[in-house]
Order: C-alpha cells, then structure tokens, then sequence
C-alpha cells in the first residue's frame, strides 16, 4: 500500500480529517463512554504525537485510518481490570500532578469502513510501535477490543480471548494482529468500558424496546447489556484483553 502513516505532530493538517469518513467505525452506544470525552476533547491539543493518521495519496482530503495513545505513568504489577477507562483516567492524573510516564497505551486504531480487509491495521499498530520506541519508551500496552467477540456476546471473553488455530495464534482476527507483531496477552480487563444510561437512552442509541429486565443482545456489542425496567436504567460493562508489547 503506498500509504503515509503520519502523527498529528508531523502533519497538524491532518487534524480536520480524523473526525471524517468514520461513520459507522463503532456501535453508536461505544461513544457515550464517558471517559471517552476526557481524551478526545484534548487529545490534538496535549498528545499530537500520538495521533496518527494514514494518508493515501490516491485520496486527497480523506483518511484510510486513525489511531489514538496515550502516554501514563504505570508502575502497579498488574494491568488494570478497568482497562480502556482507567488508562484514560491515569493519563488525566499523571498530567495534572506533573508525573513521569513511563508507558504508552493504545486507544484506538480505526479503519475507514471501506478500507477494512486490506492489512491497514497491521500497518497502523506497527507505525504505532515504531514511534512509542522512537520517543524513547520501552512498553507499549494496549487493552484490545477483540473484533469477533461481538458474534458470541454470551461467550465470557476469558474463553474467547484463548482460543486459538492450529497454527497456534488467537482465533480472533484483531488479537491474531497483535500477536503477529510481537504482542504477548496478558489477561481479560473485566471492566474496561462502562456505559451507563436511562433507557430511554439506550433505545435512543440502539433502536431497541429495553422494555425487559434482564440481558439484552445489541449489535456491536461484546457482551449483553444490562437492563433494569423498575430501576429505569440500562449498563454496558464491555470486557477487553490486555496486549503487551515490549519494543
């Protein structure tokens, strides 16, 4: 592919196009995680360097894709059952109390929905890698979002995220990239989304009744999403799997 993988920090002119083309990148539920809006809304401004974008000549004025990251200080034996949310709140701590990172979490890397099924996610995370190391860190974590989990909602993502092929590596695609770049995983992070809403905003967001107590199966979903009808309220607590790579 004859393609330029750039950080915003390179090529701030990019910046306008990391919110185009994406439409339908993620279940429309994914982006009322709350913590989300701590990173977005400062990331171009605090962390451009590790923002990257993948430009295509052939393609003026579009994306092929984009990743985000986030630089923390980690110090803990473990990596945290609160995956997604808590790397995103350690990074907002560390930057206000003035503390040293020592690590770079992945937090997205996103593939235009037309140009998915080509290797650009291999080519992303490897960019991704390069540039963590460039900057002089040694440990690059990522909480993985399997991307087949979602046709096994029921399934509990310990015994997803350990099934593998014949040929030894997972059999979910996206674990199967990391794997192949040098990832090792380490363990499921139970937590590491938490969306949360009435009901009247969950079928606002996904189009269904939630007129049941109980489990209910949304697309995109990982896992069922809890529904409390007495209670008037519906949670999201979305399993990931922790990656690391040592770089």
């Amino acid at each position: 592919m004859d393609l330029d993988i750039v950080t915003l920090a390179e090529r701030p002119d990019v910046g306008p196009l990391l919110d185009e083309d994406f439409d339908g990148a993620w279940p429309p539920f994914m982006v009322w995680d709350p913590m989300g809006s701590v990173y977005y809304s400062v990331a171009h401004e605090l962390y451009p360097e590790f923002v990257f974008a993948a430009v295509d000549p052939a393609e003026p004025g579009r994306l092929a894709a984009r990743a985000y990251a986030v630089p923390l200080r980690w110090t803990e034996p473990e990596l945290p059952d609160g995956g997604w949310d808590r790397m995103i709140q350690r990074a907002t701590v560390n930057r206000l109390s003035g503390a040293e990172p020592n690590i770079v979490s992945a937090l997205e890397i996103c593939i235009r929905p037309d140009r998915r099924g080509g290797g650009l996610s291999a080519l992303m995370l490897d960019a991704m890698r390069r540039a963590v190391a460039k900057r002089g860190f040694d440990t690059l974590v990522a909480p993985v979002r399997p991307n087949g989990k979602h046709t096994r909602p029921d399934l509990p993502m310990t015994e997803y995220a350990a099934q593998v092929r014949a040929d030894g590596l997972p059999v979910d695609p996206w674990l199967r990239v990391h794997v192949r770049a040098g990832g090792r995983i380490e363990r499921v992070a139970p937590r590491s989304m938490v969306i949360s809403g009435t009901l009247a905003d969950w079928r606002r967001w996904t189009g269904l009744p939630f007129d049941t107590s109980g489990p209910v199966h949304v697309p995109g979903a990982l896992v069922p999403v809890h529904c409390d009808v007495a209670h008037d309220h519906a949670v999201y607590v979305e399993p990931n799997v922790w990656v690391r790579h040592r770089l």
